[in-house]
Parts: structure tokens; C-alpha cells; sequence
């Protein structure tokens, strides 16, 4: 496939997700290792074309390696506990200058547009206002956090306002009080409590590294609460990249408990990794959510084009008997399948044999998700739907995958072994393994 083929393939697929975003709000954390990073440009432009396609986007920054540069400059010492950093009153001059400085040069990012930019004709608007009502920390087990904050309020009107305006809304590491002070707080925390006081649909974290990563240091795609629990408590070690991820999950499980239905963990290192993970269907970082991925159900007539995309491949390399739209129709109600965000992933059939047996049969599972075990759940449903049949057993023929099945309990058989009404239909040039596995019933 040529470079405009597969330019022209990944726009149509883009279609629904470009439908399901327009109008959603996002809010998009940028830390300031981010910021320092050459490849802030690229995530500027991504952002732009999520604007342009009609997304809402609050951009939350942070700024704790520029004000440690800064400080130390200074020659501030700065002291951290518990992850914050103290902040004391000779600190926040300093602070405010640094961070400002970082929302100036933010702002302007956006307001780009030379005709050979990805920004041209963007006309984009950046507004940046005291959206943030904060309080102490307070003195934490006799520590005085000084002048460092936490969120007390969110103007979420205000902000609201600017984002059905058109306007881009930017937030920064500081917030105010209802005395006029100025407080530094985790720009984390701020991300997460305005996803969760905007509704907002998705909350999306730039962190170092490609997301979530399991002991073969493998991406973990998708996330629950009790493994992100799992995760933060045995990665918090000082070490700054763990400890930046660890900070940007923390943030993802606390919005996710209050109610945000996504949220994204996204490498700031590598281009368009915000893209891909927004606009196809194999994403690229780490997704923490309360919605369930993956559907398992009693296949319909219109699966029936989902299932002959996944078959057709095998029945072309001869791994599976072909089957005809027509008889892929009349047989539709033996099949379950599994269906991500409108997408026919994995399938499989039950066949009656005779009274007391049935045939699994079709276990297909699309390229993209070979390791997520669901060839296993195909079967174990195929199988429970067998018992709720009053089946004794299930029998399987296969050519290629008899390992997977001798591992589930079936026992290789011969021919003579399979009942009458099978056994006068066994293929023997094809010549496939025959497996049977009694059920617990």
C-alpha cells in the first residue's frame, strides 16, 4: 500500500472517532518536562487540529523543573515532602515569574499560523484568567507546607463560558485565594479536580516513557482501578521518570473515582502518539477507564461484515472451512462475538451435532488483539452456552491451533470417535485435529 493509500484508509477510519470527540471536552495536562521537551511543537499542532475538529480543550501546565532551575539559580533551596514541593513566601516571586513566563510562551505556541505551519488559518483564541480558587496545604504532620495550595474551587461557569466561546482555556501551577494570596500547587491535581468539575469526557496525561508498563516492560493498554492502585504503590521510588508516570496515574485514578469516563496516559516523547491514540482503534499509551471496553455477545445480521473481515484472512490461508455471505446469514445465531467501540474484534460459533454434543468452531480474533485473551473468553462463553444446552460435550477440529485447545482441557480423538452426523462430514484433505472436552454439567 502506497504512503497516499494508507494516508487515504486512516482518514476514513478516522470518521467516527472525529464524529464521537467533536464537542467533548478534553482536559490536556502538560507538565513541564513537556514543555522543556523538542517535541512540544508537534503536540501544539495535534492539539490545534483537536480545536479545529471541534474539541473543547482545557491545557493544565505545570512547571517543577523550570522553577527548581530557577530557584536553584537563585540559590533557593527547594524542599519537597510527600511528592510537593514547600513552598515558602521568598520562593513565590520567583515562582510567579517562571510560570508566567511558561504560559506567555504557551500562549503564543498557539497563535502561530506561517502559511507552511500546521497552524495556518487555526485562528485560535487563548484565554488564561483566575479560574483557580486555592487554600493552604496547611501543616501536615508538624511540616508547614507554607505557601503551597490545593484546590479549593473551580469557576467552572467561567470556564465554560470561554469553552463554548471557541476559546482554548489555560491554567497554570498557581492559584488564588479569597485573600489575594498566591499559591503554588501540583498542576496534577489541578488537572484531575477540573476534568471532575467540568463532567469533562476525557482527561488526558503527558507523561514520560509510552504509558504503563508491565515486568516485560510491555505497554499495558488498558488499566483498572486496583492494578493503577497496584502500580503507584510499588513504583513510588524517587526515581523522576517512575515518579512523574506514578504522579500522572495518581491523577487519572482520582478522576476516574470521581466520575471522568477516560483517561489518558500519552508520551510527551513521541510525535503524533496523541493521534494515534485518539483516532485509532490500537491507541498508543496507557487508558485508565470506567466504561467496559469490550462487549461479548450473541452476534446479529449486522455483525455479519464484522465477522467475514476477521474470517476471510484464515479462510485464504486455509485455516478455516469458508463460508458464503448466505450461509454466514442463515447461521448467524450460532456465532458470539466481541465488539470494541463499534468494531467486530473476535468471534466464534457454537454448532449443534447431535442431542448430546456441540462444535466450537470460527474462533477468529483480529491481529491487533491476539494478546488479550480473547480467544479464552470466546470459548469459556461458547462452552457455558453449551451447558445451558444441556450439552455433554463440545468438540473442536482444528488445523493449526490444537495446542490452544489441549491447554483448555479438550483431549485429542479420532474420526470413529466423532458422532455419526459429524463423522459423515469430517474433511479428511484437510485432515484437522479432532479435540472433545466433556463439560462440568
Amino acid at each position: 500500500m502506497s504512503n497516499e493509500e494508507a494516508l487515504i484508509a486512516w482518514f476514513r477510519a478516522s470518521t467516527s472517532y472525529i464524529n464521537a470527540h467533536r464537542g467533548k471536552t478534553f482536559v490536556i495536562h502538560l507538565g513541564g518536562d513537556a514543555l522543556a521537551h523538542h517535541n512540544l511543537s508537534g503536540i501544539i499542532h495535534d492539539l490545534t487540529l483537536l480545536h479545529s475538529l471541534g474539541v473543547k480543550l482545557v491545557l493544565v501546565h505545570g512547571a517543577r523543573p523550570q522553577i527548581s532551575a530557577a530557584l536553584a539559580e537563585a540559590g533557593q533551596i527547594s524542599v519537597y515532602e510527600n511528592a510537593l514541593r514547600i513552598t515558602e513566601a521568598e520562593h513565590m516571586e520567583i515562582i510567579k515569574s517562571t510560570v508566567g513566563k511558561l504560559s506567555i510562551d504557551l500562549q503564543a505556541s498557539f497563535s502561530m499560523g506561517l502559511s507552511n505551519s500546521p497552524m495556518y488559518g487555526a485562528n485560535i483564541s487563548v484565554c488564561h484568567g483566575n479560574y483557580i480558587t486555592a487554600k493552604p496545604y496547611g501543616v501536615v504532620n508538624g511540616i508547614d507546607f507554607h505557601l503551597t495550595g490545593k484546590v479549593r474551587k473551580i469557576q467552572t461557569d467561567n470556564i465554560e463560558h470561554q469553552l463554548n466561546g471557541g476559546q482554548i482555556v489555560l491554567l497554570s501551577n498557581l492559584g488564588h485565594s479569597l485573600t489575594g494570596e498566591v499559591f503554588n500547587l501540583s498542576a496534577e491535581e489541578i488537572a484531575a479536580e477540573v476534568a471532575v468539575a467540568l463532567d469533562a469526557d476525557k482527561l488526558i496525561m503527558f507523561t514520560p516513557g509510552r504509558g504503563v508498563l508491565d515486568e516485560k516492560q510491555q505497554l499495558i493498554p488498558t488499566l483498572g482501578a486496583e492494578e493503577a492502585e497496584r502500580f503507584i504503590r510499588e513504583h513510588s521510588d524517587g526515581d523522576r521518570q517512575k515518579d512523574s508516570l506514578v504522579l500522572g496515574l495518581s491523577a487519572a485514578l482520582r478522576a476516574y473515582r470521581q466520575g471522568v469516563p477516560r483517561s489518558h496516559l500519552i508520551s510527551y516523547e513521541e510525535d503524533g502518539a496523541l493521534l494515534v491514540e485518539l483516532f485509532t482503534k490500537e491507541g498508543r499509551g496507557t487508558l485508565l477507564s470506567n466504561e467496559k471496553l469490550e462487549e461479548l455477545r450473541t452476534a446479529g445480521i449486522h455483525d455479519v461484515g464484522g465477522i467475514l473481515n476477521l474470517i476471510r484472512p484464515l479462510e485464504e490461508a486455509g485455516v478455516l472451512v469458508e463460508r458464503s455471505r448466505d450461509l454466514l446469514e442463515t447461521e448467524i445465531s450460532n456465532f458470539m462475538v466481541v465488539e470494541l467501540e463499534g468494531t467486530v474484534i473476535g468471534c466464534a460459533a457454537l454448532y449443534p451435532v447431535c442431542e448430546e454434543s456441540g462444535e466450537i468452531a470460527c474462533i477468529a480474533i483480529h491481529p491487533d488483539y491476539q494478546r488479550a485473551k480473547l480467544g479464552e473468553r470466546l470459548l469459556s462463553e461458547l462452552e457455558r452456552k453449551a451447558e445451558q444446552q444441556n450439552l455433554t460435550y463440545v468438540y473442536a477440529l482444528t488445523t493449526v491451533a490444537s495446542h490452544f485447545f489441549l491447554e483448555k482441557g479438550f483431549v485429542e480423538i479420532g474420526v470413529e470417535e466423532l458422532p455419526d452426523s459429524r463423522k459423515s462430514l469430517y474433511n479428511y484433505q484437510r485432515n484437522s485435529k479432532i479435540l472433545k472436552k466433556p463439560l462440568k454439567g
